[in-house]
């Protein structure tokens, strides 16, 4: 257990230290954790696409759709987060889907890398930050983490971006 939460979360808050921490590590440490919670679910679509009768697919067609994009986005978050740090050097393509908030935008991320970190986490697109706030959701989160685990947020960011050995 402690393996996987090293490989998620040290990464995130690593962050907070250097945020531009993330723009240099290479493809696979910035994606490969994700790319592997996606593989599951690909790999059911596969099975059913392989076993299941044409008929039982087209009825799954809407869902197996939507459990792909996901997947694309999921898998592509962490890149899609560097970029939002990366200044210098992004394709034409990437620049235009942040100007267009397809996806997240270097600007509206900038408003989380304010300490304390507390506000704006959504690091695909950016899209439900404003309603997540108004909700008071990400505080209500870490008041129940902090209430169960006894750890506060982001209180020892530094502790955790010294990677392990």
């Amino acid at each position: 257990m402690y393996f996987l939460f090293q490989n998620f979360i040290r990464p995130f808050r690593e962050h907070h230290i250097d945020p531009t921490s993330i723009t240099r590590h290479d493809f696979i440490e910035t994606n490969g954790d994700n790319f592997m919670v996606t593989i599951p679910f690909l790999g059911r679509m596969v099975w059913d696409f392989i076993t299941l009768s044409k008929d039982d697919v087209q009825n799954k067609f809407t869902w197996n759709c939507y459990v792909f994009l996901l997947a694309i986005f999921v898998a592509m978050t962490n890149q899609i987060h560097k970029w939002s740090h990366t200044y210098f050097g992004l394709p034409s393509w990437v620049i235009f889907l942040q100007e267009y908030r397809v996806i997240l935008p270097r600007r509206h991320h900038r408003i989380h890398h304010v300490a304390p970190h507390e506000t704006y986490f959504c690091i695909t697109t950016g899209w439900l930050n404003w309603p997540l706030e108004k909700l008071r959701f990400w505080s209500a989160l870490e008041i129940i983490i902090e209430t169960f685990t006894g750890h506060k947020p982001r209180a020892d960011d530094l502790k955790w971006a010294q990677k392990g050995t």
